[in-house]
């Protein structure tokens, strides 16, 4: 059972992006109409401080800068959290720049249907998505909320661009910075979730962990993802006044030999004891993500069975599917719901 005893929510993970490049208007706007209740996007930041969706800062794999001759000498390698990376990043463009850009599919090897989009879309900023989400919402008649992750919050205060006063003012802005809003945000980083609210922001939040991981802000000697997991964590989560957590799918049904499904780590529980929701991530359909239970054939890139999979977390009480595939969990559920 959920939290509350409520229907599970549906987080299209940056748009519906099995079928259309991630976080484009197109995915955010095909998510919507297939019955998502949360659109999730990721928070990044220009040169001249304007807050973007992308999900890295790095544009490589997302846009076709590679492509364009007037940003090859934009092209460098960065440490970003402790990952040393080649590419073009969006902190050496402006936003006029970025908006030159247009999106590709990450996973094209994968996804070709998707792919056939590439060069499209423009890049959306984050501000456009607040604007999209309530057009989309009157179209489709009912609340569509956002779901924003802040990116490298600590690299980009290093650089001078924090991100979490640009999130606070376009809250603010939209009157979504209250509890019962439709705007969720979320971060791997607690510092990042903690400043924000230092700030006053009372839009509710979640931490974001993954199994072996450790916060990029994390000092020496402070906690891992394990701990924050663990009870003891669990309870300072939630005495920082954050409200869930959502983990990898590993952390809350284990990954068994060969890749078959294991055993209810018991996160679940654990966390809804603590007053706190779980919204796992990331639910997708091809083979290669999937349990080996739960696989179709020997092609890694062919479609399993993830309506089974997604009800095996749906057994363990977890109180959302984040998901490439919002329309797959949409049907399992019985139909879109209202995020209130």
């Amino acid at each position: 059972m959920t939290l509350h005893g409520a229907r599970p929510s549906v987080v299209a993970h940056r748009g519906a992006s099995a079928y259309r490049p991630e976080q484009t208007r197109a995915a955010y706007e095909l998510a919507a109409r297939q019955g998502a209740d949360l659109l999730e996007l990721d928070v990044v930041v220009s040169r001249d401080h304007v807050l973007i969706a992308r999900h890295e800062n790095n544009l490589a794999s997302t846009t076709d800068v590679a492509t364009r001759p007037e940003f090859a000498d934009r092209r460098t390698t960065k440490v970003v959290d402790g990952q040393r990376q080649e590419g073009w990043f969006t902190e050496d463009f402006t936003l006029a720049e970025i908006k030159t850009l247009r999106a590709v599919e990450r996973l094209r090897d994968l996804r070709p249907e998707s792919a056939s989009y590439d060069g499209q879309q423009e890049i959306l900023t984050v501000e456009e998505v607040f604007v999209l989400r309530e057009q989309l919402s009157a179209e489709v008649g009912r609340h569509v909320g956002l779901y924003p992750e802040i990116k490298h919050s600590a690299y980009f205060g290093r650089l001078g661009l924090p991100i979490e006063p640009r999130v606070a003012l376009l809250l603010d802005r939209f009157g979504q910075d209250r509890p019962d809003g439709h705007v969720l945000l979320h971060a791997f980083e607690p510092s990042s979730l903690v400043a924000l609210h230092a700030m006053g922001v009372t839009a509710r939040s979640s931490l974001l962990m993954w199994q072996g991981g450790r916060p990029a802000d994390a000092g020496r000697g402070d906690a891992d993802y394990d701990w924050w997991s663990s009870p003891e964590g669990l309870a300072e989560v939630r005495r920082r006044g954050i409200q869930g957590v959502s983990p990898d799918l590993s952390m809350v049904i284990s990954i068994g030999r060969n890749g078959a499904m294991g055993s209810d780590t018991g996160l679940v529980a654990a966390a809804h004891h603590q007053g706190l929701w779980v919204h796992p991530y990331t639910f997708r359909a091809e083979n290669q993500f999937l349990f080996t239970d739960f696989r179709r054939g020997e092609d890694p890139g062919a479609h399993g069975d993830l309506a089974g999979m997604m009800q095996a977390f749906l057994d363990v009480g977890i109180d959302a599917i984040n998901t490439d595939f919002p329309d797959v969990a949409v049907a399992l559920l019985g139909g879109a719901d209202a995020v209130e």
